[in-house]
């Protein structure tokens, strides 16, 4: 039995969307961060940065999201999420994960949080463009990426393609929105038209 908590749109879509992949039992919290939930101090407990996601396996929190996927994924090999080890696949699916969440949802906090990074708000404003201007650079290397096959490890699923599909899904208000790019768009819809992705959409309030 694993417990979520997640908040609607933000970084647990990923880890969301592996649970429903899996079919293991699992309770989600849903947190409404405007209200400021996710600073409580039960939830500090769990989580001392008071960010989500967070997810309780065995009764012992973890945070981060990307760790979070690679767990379940890792943990449930029947669900066929993750390359094992010794598999040639296992290289290019950890440096994604690891692209994904170290540099594009990086640039993504900056966009999206510029007061994290900048006192003042002109500071915060330059933050922000500067982000924008980024991500397309790195849209443009997970187009490419999408060169062989519809997945980022070609004909292959795994949960680095859940990344993707929330970190698209982030890109949306941008002056180009993420699934504008061509491949991008066509991964956001076959990972969109999973019946798990569904599940976790409609869950979350986003369908």
């Amino acid at each position: 039995m694993y417990i979520l908590f997640n908040s609607s749109g933000g970084a647990g879509m990923a880890p969301h969307a592996a649970l429903e992949e899996i079919g293991a039992p699992y309770e989600l919290k849903l947190l409404d961060t405007a209200k400021g939930e996710h600073k409580r101090p039960e939830y500090l407990k769990l989580n001392p940065n008071g960010r989500v996601p967070t997810l309780l396996a065995d009764g012992k929190p973890i945070y981060e999201s990307a760790a979070i996927t690679m767990l379940l994924a890792d943990r449930h090999p029947e669900a066929k999420l993750a390359p094992a080890v010794p598999e040639p696949d296992r290289l290019p699916y950890l440096q994604w994960m690891a692209y994904m969440t170290n540099t594009v949802q990086e640039a993504y906090m900056q966009f999206f949080h510029a007061d994290y990074f900048a006192a003042a708000e002109a500071s915060r404003a330059d933050v922000k463009a500067t982000a924008e201007r980024r991500l397309p650079g790195m849209f443009a290397v997970l187009e490419g990426a999408l060169d062989r096959g519809p997945y980022l490890l070609g004909e292959r699923f795994s949960a680095a393609d859940l990344y993707l599909f929330m970190l698209t899904r982030w890109g949306r208000n941008l002056a180009k929105p993420a699934w504008d790019y061509p491949k991008l768009g066509a991964h956001w819809r076959a990972v969109g038209g999973r019946p798990a992705v569904q599940r976790m959409m409609k869950a979350a309030g986003l369908a």
